[in-house]
């Protein structure tokens, strides 16, 4: 499959992606999970929107990764900088990464799957990945230079050099 006909595919109450041409279908991540993206997406709004720093993106907004095969993926939150956000914003999938990939795990995910969409966002050639437990109250931290580590929910989560000045508790985003 290609992500042109991806574009066309409908499946309902399933979540999808392209993942070097071969169509991967999954449940909707539920509730809780939505919660946590709203309060992230809420938070980096309000931190980029004032000095128009860049795009906050939500609910798997899909950024084609590769091509011949095709990978398309959707990550819960992207930012990306205003100098790399293109007029007029496209209609079908970014034929570039985010500068920041958010996946917010939930119970379906499994690590192997998690760490390779990390893996295709650090290849592509995004800056930073955060990937959110909200069930362990942690988040680990990917960068384009290959270093990661992990905080915990008395941690901030910190934009580095993608979203400069950014910082939040990661308690802020997650729910008690």
């Amino acid at each position: 499959m290609t992500a042109e006909e991806l574009l066309h595919v409908h499946i309902p109450n399933k979540r999808v992606e392209l993942v070097r041409g071969v169509l991967v279908v999954s449940e909707p991540p539920g509730y809780f999970h939505g919660e946590i993206t709203a309060r992230l997406t809420k938070v980096l709004s309000n931190y980029a929107d004032p000095d128009d720093l860049g795009r906050v993106l939500a609910g798997d907004a899909g950024f084609k990764l590769a091509t011949d095969p095709d990978t398309v993926r959707g990550p819960d939150v992207a930012f990306i900088r205003r100098e790399r956000q293109p007029h007029p914003s496209p209609r079908g999938f970014a034929a570039f990464p985010p500068d920041l990939a958010v996946e917010v795990l939930s119970p379906n995910d499994r690590p192997g799957q998690i760490l390779a969409k990390v893996a295709d966002w650090l290849s592509a050639g995004a800056g930073l990945v955060w990937v959110i437990d909200p069930e362990r109250r942690v988040a680990r931290i990917y960068r384009a230079d290959g270093t990661e580590k992990t905080i915990g929910e008395r941690e901030r989560l910190d934009g580095e050099d993608i979203l400069p000045g950014f910082t939040c508790l990661l308690s802020e985003v997650l729910l008690d």
